[in-house]
């Protein structure tokens, strides 16, 4: 019997429309579905957003730059607790599925149409994986279709295990937090493996509405949810009924942690940053790149309190400040205080507070959260009030003098347990240390505190060196033939200064000795003598020369000016030229990258710094320039720059840590030299204006203080042959330290708490003596020869060519005949 023509013409409209929607839906899903669809080769090259982290030289981290906080854990680490907790809330079937649920799609479709919402997608965690790493979060059909063909392409690609290790370290967990070790760190400032069963369920029960139901926006919401994880995780028998009800019972712990470092150098970290992106680009900070820099944990952190210290130092010596803020006594309430100090942080352990009462002899300061501290007299009796640089008001008599109710103050804690008045200082200061050998960073502080200023002083800060750059030019004129007992006129200078102006230069002490010994010039830093030196050798060949050390001669001025420090220059400069005298005589350059390493551990950067070796062959093109005989012909050496990142060794091989071999840095001034100004230097600690340096009890010492007109700048930029180090304070403004705060006492004093406690323990190391040299016992008012019996005589080094005779100095060439008037 034939059908019915009804039904066959149903039938055949029915086919006609089938095929008819195969053909729109393979046209849409050719169309639209698969051009957004992966790789093979990308599923397989799937890897996450990782924050930019820079290291010490020990490994310890410094800082970490990017808009996520994630730090992969591998696989095997990831407690099995913690994968089972994931699993028991978002997909217990993941080890047996094909990557979809098409049981929970068909509920989610069902829903969608007796609602009419989307809000049941249906996914597993290897759509979430797909979703995550390949999708956006847009509702539509085409990106739901995208992801169940994504998800079914991962399943086949990738082993569970590499699925499931994938959505632990990307699912982001609220607060910032990708990954479960970032959201334990967040959360609970643990590792991973520290967590406890009710904090591993809270964590796992975040990946539904992270930003909504985390423990510290909604804690209810957030204990409901862990209770579905850990019912959940009972179920399925992965804890016992025990662990459940104490897991239940337990209070939420979790407090919210910010991102602590390892190691306080964060100009250093903003230096690593900038370095690296200019390296790399845009995906610096999201390609989980490792910088490992020089920086010496102990050092740092030694440079770090010799700084504060003595910025905290000058300011308490030249007066109090008075408060920042003052609130209304009559309306002193706790709200109020705490409103006050909202958002006010610890700036170098200087703690914001507001004065609550105050009685005879002490303070009583409220910090925030109920918490009240005193300040007794011995925290307070020094905050004489500041006037002036050079003056201050009288002693205070009681508390009431210093300070009132409603006051917004800083208070420190002092290891004694009581507190101290303070202040954040006006005056601002740099210190950096460097491996002289190699120029190796070792230590950085560019301010008083990164958190109120990220202006790197260190390296931004172009300032007038002072009597600091006279070492130079009195190596030139060694270089030239003059010897350190030279004997030149300190008396009075007038020179034309141009419109019928003269320059009368002096010395701090405006005092004149006439004759003295080269020698005493530099170390007694007297202006006269050295400017009268300069006129000797002339100003051009001192450019030139001073550019061996590696000083750009375009900020070098062109005029007598030079020798006093008038140019400008940073404290990495300094050290970088001071390096030259602690290291034999050989220019480096300051470098603080040694290696830099990507996601996948591949080492993409390896230093490969010049280093000081006085063995070593050297290749014509490094060894110095001759000075003629009259000073001109000199070439300033290229490259005066800075290598901040360091040079790059070629062809790193990946994943190799590589030690590249040895490049001889080029050599600035010959080994005679340095060594005579280097005994030169040591006498400026000994006798001269570094003398105070003597208390740290060490014979290998050597530096020179440096201070500019009416004080806007003090230096003193000192080293051993294993240390250079340079302290600079100033104000930023380029305004007067005060009259009495030479290099000697603004920026000595930092320079010492810092040598102290850098050189605890290490042995005393001297440059050996190279050869051509002789010592002599000379009277120092002639600059020859002494007899056996002048008490007064000194000896003194001397290149054997220009030793001093009874008869006068040694043979040919002559040296320019001394400037004695």
């Amino acid at each position: 019997m034939r059908p019915p023509r009804w039904l066959v013409r149903t039938l055949i409209t029915l086919a006609l429309g089938g095929a008819l929607t195969a053909a729109v839906a393979f046209v849409w899903i050719y169309r639209v579905v698969l051009p957004g669809l992966p790789t093979a080769a990308e599923i397989r090259d799937m890897h996450m957003q990782e924050p930019l982290r820079v290291y010490a030289a020990g490994g310890e981290l410094i800082a970490e730059y990017g808009t996520k906080q994630r730090i992969p854990v591998p696989y095997e680490r990831i407690p099995k607790r913690v994968r089972e907790a994931f699993l028991a809330a978002e997909d217990a079937n993941f080890f047996h599925e094909p990557g979809v649920s098409w049981k929970g799609l068909m509920r989610a479709a069902i829903h969608l149409a007796l609602t009419g919402r989307k809000d049941q997608g249906g996914s597993t965690i290897t759509m979430q994986v797909a979703r995550n790493f390949f999708l956006t979060a847009r509702k539509t059909y085409a990106r739901k279709t995208r992801e169940i063909l994504v998800a079914i392409r991962i399943n086949h690609l990738l082993t569970k295990s590499q699925i499931l290790d994938l959505y632990l370290n990307k699912i982001y967990l609220g607060k910032g937090a990708y990954g479960i070790q970032a959201a334990a760190r967040v959360y609970y400032g643990k590792d991973l493996t520290q967590l406890t069963l009710p904090q591993i369920a809270m964590l796992a029960g975040l990946p539904q509405a992270p930003s909504q139901i985390n423990p510290i926006v909604n804690p209810a919401a957030a204990l409901h949810r862990r209770a579905y994880v850990l019912g959940r995780m009972r179920d399925l028998g992965d804890i016992s009924e025990a662990e459940y009800r104490a897991a239940m019972a337990a209070p939420i712990t979790a407090v919210l942690h910010s991102f602590a470092p390892q190691v306080d150098a964060p100009y250093v970290g903003a230096m690593a940053r900038d370095a690296v992106f200019r390296r790399f680009g845009s995906t610096a900070l999201t390609d989980g790149y490792k910088v490992y820099t020089t920086i010496d944990t102990h050092l740092q952190a030694d440079a770090n309190r010799a700084l504060r210290w003595d910025l905290l130092r000058y300011s308490t010596e030249h007066g109090y400040r008075g408060p920042g803020a003052h609130l209304d006594a009559a309306t002193l309430t706790t709200a109020a205080m705490d409103q006050a100090i909202k958002g006010m942080t610890s700036i170098s352990a200087l703690v914001p507070g507001v004065v609550a009462g105050v009685g005879a002899k002490d303070l009583q300061v409220y910090l925030g959260s109920g918490k009240y501290i005193t300040v007794g007299w011995r925290g307070l009796s020094w905050a004489r009030p500041y006037i002036a640089p050079d003056r201050t008001g009288p002693a205070p008599g009681n508390a009431a003098q210093i300070a009132k109710p409603g006051d917004v103050v800083r208070v420190r804690h002092l290891a004694n347990g009581s507190w101290r008045l303070t202040q954040i200082p006006k005056v601002q200061g740099a210190l950096v240390a460097l491996a002289p050998r190699d120029g190796a960073i070792r230590a950085l502080v560019g301010g008083f505190s990164f958190k109120r200023s990220k202006f790197n002083r260190v390296t931004q800060a172009y300032r007038q060196p002072g009597s600091s750059f006279k070492p130079f030019v009195y190596s030139a004129a060694l270089a030239k033939g003059f010897t350190a007992a030279t004997l030149i006129n300190d008396a009075p200078v007038v020179l034309p200064a141009g419109e019928g102006l003269n320059w009368r230069p002096e010395d701090y002490e405006k005092t004149f000795r006439g004759p003295v010994l080269l020698q005493t010039g530099l170390v007694e830093s007297l202006n006269l003598v050295s400017i009268r030196l300069l006129q000797d050798i002339g100003v051009d060949y001192a450019r030139g020369y001073a550019a061996r050390f590696g000083f750009d001669p375009k900020r070098i001025p062109d005029n007598l000016t030079l020798v006093l420090g008038s140019g400008s220059i940073t404290p990495l400069e300094s050290a970088r030229a001071y390096s030259v005298f602690a290291n034999g005589g050989f220019r480096i350059k300051p470098w603080f990258i040694s290696r830099i390493v990507d996601q996948q551990g591949d080492v993409v950067f390896q230093a490969d710094p010049g280093i000081a070796c006085p063995d070593c062959p050297m290749p014509p093109r490094l060894r110095p320039p001759r000075p003629t005989a009259a000073g001109v012909g000199v070439t300033a050496l290229s490259d005066p720059g800075l290598a901040i990142l360091g040079r790059a060794s070629a062809d790193v091989p990946s994943g190799v840590d590589v030690a590249p071999p040895l490049r001889p840095a080029p050599r600035a001034i010959s080994a005679q030299n340095d060594y005579l100004m280097v005994q030169m230097l040591r006498q400026v600690i000994l006798h001269g204006t570094g003398r105070a340096a003597r208390a740290l009890g060490r014979a290998d010492l050597a530096g020179k203080t440096g201070t500019t007109n009416r004080q806007r700048d003090a230096w003193f930029a000192g080293f051993n042959p294993s240390l250079v180090a340079v302290s600079w304070v100033g104000f930023d403004h380029v305004s007067p330290l005060g009259e009495a705060e030479t290099g000697a006492r603004a920026a000595l004093p930092m320079w010492m708490a810092f040598m102290k406690a850098a050189l605890k323990g290490v042995p005393e190391r001297f440059l050996p003596r190279p050869p051509g040299l002789v010592t002599v016992r000379i009277d120092p008012h002639t600059g020859q020869p002494a007899g056996i019996d002048n008490p007064n005589a000194r000896f003194i080094t001397f290149r054997a060519r220009y030793a001093p005779t009874v008869q006068g100095r040694g043979g040919p060439p002559a040296p320019p005949v001394p400037h004695l008037f």
